[in-house]
């Protein structure tokens, strides 16, 4: 049977939305990426739960009731699509990431990857920000975190270590991307423009 042009206009269309959906559920599992490794580890391993709880704890400082509720539940042995209710479209990328991490840890995003700056920076720049009021927590995570993209090395590396001149209240763009790839000058720009948003707050 032949398709028709409109049919493929409307097709194609759909794929498109349909791709452009995915990819953002990417961009967010990239983003924190750290975390639903660590959710997985966690449940693999009761000795990684320590650690997980002073991330959950930050997480629910910083809002993410529903998030949090989900990983408890997932810690707890839930599997099912249940607890996957009342999740936002962030929340919602971040929790069935871990459960398909759980099932298959190819699923899992990549470590050493950097997401797309539009996604990674608000987050990134949040916990610096509490980093510089004293939180010790956020200063805790960042400090890991920093270690493991040290380790990925590339961009990541790049970023990580900038993190504790944005700490001490470093914002000079040209020094901060001095030496950097095109994509870690992206995102130190804009964990730089998140910044300036939450310093005028």
């Amino acid at each position: 049977m032949c398709i028709k042009p409109y049919d493929f206009k409307i097709s194609h269309k759909i794929f498109q939305e349909f791709q452009a959906v995915k990819d953002k559920i990417e961009q967010i599992r990239q983003v924190h990426a750290q975390f639903i490794h660590g959710v997985v580890r966690s449940v693999r391993n009761a000795d990684e739960r320590h650690e997980l709880e002073q991330a959950l704890n930050i997480a629910e400082e910083n809002g993410w009731h529903d998030a949090v509720r989900a990983v408890r539940l997932i810690l707890d042995g839930r599997r099912d699509s249940g607890i996957l209710a009342g999740l936002d479209e962030e929340d919602r990328a971040i929790i069935t990431g871990i459960l398909e991490g759980l099932q298959n840890p190819d699923a899992l995003p990549k470590l050493d990857a950097v997401a797309d700056a539009a996604f990674a920076a608000p987050g990134l720049a949040s916990m610096i920000a509490l980093a510089q009021r004293g939180d010790v927590q956020a200063l805790r995570v960042l400090a890991d975190m920093g270690e493991q993209m040290t380790a990925c090395g590339g961009d990541m590396a790049q970023i990580s270590g900038r993190f504790r001149r944005l700490i001490d209240g470093e914002r000079d763009q040209n020094r901060l991307t001095e030496g950097m790839s095109s994509a870690s000058r992206t995102l130190m720009l804009s964990i730089l423009e998140e910044l300036a948003k939450l310093d005028a707050h």
